[in-house]
């Protein structure tokens, strides 16, 4: 199995354009999913008589070119790869980038000029940005319900009890690291215990840091992609373990029931990610067997991707794809929104891609598969929300502050208070720069 460098600190254009008479296909949200203050928003674009560029693009207008040029140079606008196209497409038009996670975290950092941030994407992403943002830099999210389902499988109630029952087990020689997709109250237990963050394209290197210091290592939320880091770095299977099948709702297990803990190197908190379970060897195997070139994303299980050509984060496969000479094929493993965009962008340049799970004779319900949650953010959700804070309205809800917890179905808030927050922000950013530095030394 082949792999590129992975580490992607500058994000690249997309180059995905809007095309005429092509809908944009953004699935609607429940106008109870809106916010009062968004509801107005989403009306109209539901009125829209079809979601052709002809008829979005002027309703948007209206909203976000008296924003962008009420914040000029002032204003930055996010996105993830894995949001539906039309917000991939319509942040890069309104001069916004698209990046991968680790990027994305160093947009406010890289760009002290920035004062307002606006993010399309999951909770976690924006409080990441906004744990590493100055003071006078603030951030918001275009729907504060957009979560992950990985990051709620590893809430900070849910791993603190754990994380200290381990410490007290084994005390320094114990650390943590914390995935990307997790609150800044996860990252924090990470920073406190001498560890840091790691994003699927770097998970290799801070692995690799933190095994040189002889350290047992709790890896927090992802089991899949600690088990692929472990094979990446030539760990034995038996040297990790798995800290049971964490709920959403809560842990029913006990750490007294794994059986090989005290003689792992690697503990995996046993979260994963819907969209990337799909995968198995044998879909690889299928492409394969008809000569496309198999990549895959590191969060789906260890057994598709050591079957795959190569693995890496959403920068590596979108790069891998893009850099290919005319005439490759690629079946990719990773989210739908994502492989969708790419298909389209590829073949501009003669360049194949489908999705890996869509073989033959399978069930292609779980094909294409996308991101549920970051496709809460939507058109009325941009236009509100720039439009909202041009006019000074936008609601509270909807700033991102590092230490913030919110219900991804009510949007309910709990925010740390000043001292709390001081606390964790300085563990947490103790991890995110632990990360960077790892990270930027390797380039």
């Amino acid at each position: 199995m082949t792999r590129s460098r992975d580490i992607s600190l500058n994000p690249r254009p997309s180059g995905i354009t809007l095309q005429a008479d092509i809908p944009i296909c953004q699935s609607d949200l429940p106008l109870d999913w809106y916010q009062d203050e968004f509801k107005p928003y989403a009306e109209e674009y539901i009125a829209l008589q079809d979601r052709t560029p002809e008829r979005v693009l002027p309703w948007l207008d209206q909203y976000i070119k008296p924003a962008l040029d009420h914040f000029g140079d002032s204003l930055l606008l996010l996105a993830h790869y894995y949001m539906g196209g039309e917000i991939v497409k319509l942040v890069e038009r309104y001069g916004g980038k698209v990046a991968d996670s680790y990027a994305l975290a160093l947009q406010a950092s890289k760009h002290p000029e920035k004062k307002v941030i606006v993010e399309s994407a999951v909770h976690f992403m924006a409080e990441t940005i906004a744990t590493l943002a100055n003071d006078d830099q603030q951030v918001w999210i275009t729907n504060p319900k957009a979560g992950c389902t990985m990051e709620m499988m590893a809430k900070d109630w849910m791993v603190l009890p754990v994380a200290e029952e381990l410490i007290e087990k084994y005390g320094d020689d114990l650390l943590v690291i914390a995935y990307m997709n997790t609150s800044g109250r996860i990252k924090a237990i990470a920073g406190q215990t001498g560890g840091a963050v790691c994003t699927s394209s770097n998970a290799h290197l801070v692995v690799d840091w933190a095994r040189k210091q002889g350290k047992k290592i709790l890896f927090v939320p992802d089991e899949h992609l600690g088990r692929n880091t472990a094979a990446k770095l030539g760990m034995d299977q038996s040297s990790v373990c798995t800290l049971g099948d964490p709920l959403t709702h809560g842990v029913t297990w006990q750490l007294s029931d794994i059986a090989n803990l005290d003689s792992a190197e690697m503990i995996f908190w046993g979260g994963f990610c819907g969209v990337h379970t799909v995968f198995t060897p044998e879909q690889a195997q299928w492409w394969k067997s008809k000569n496309w070139e198999v990549i895959i994303h590191p969060e789906a299980p260890l057994e598709a991707v050591q079957e795959a050509d190569g693995s890496g984060s959403t920068a590596y496969l979108w790069n891998k794809v893009m850099d290919a000479p005319m005439g490759s094929k690629f079946a990719v493993g990773t989210e739908g929104h994502f492989v969708r965009n790419l298909k389209e962008q590829a073949a501009a340049i003669g360049v194949e891609v489908m999705h890996l799970a869509e073989v033959d004779g399978a069930d292609l319900s779980t094909a294409g598969c996308g991101c549920a949650t970051m496709s809460r953010n939507d058109p009325p959700h941009l236009a509100g929300m720039l439009d909202l804070l041009r006019k000074g309205e936008a609601p509270d809800i909807n700033r991102v502050i590092a230490g913030d917890v919110v219900n991804e179905q009510t949007a309910a808030r709990q925010r740390l208070s000043g001292d709390e927050r001081t606390v964790m922000v300085a563990n947490a950013k103790l991890a995110l720069e632990r990360m960077i530095e790892i990270t930027e030394s390797a380039q």
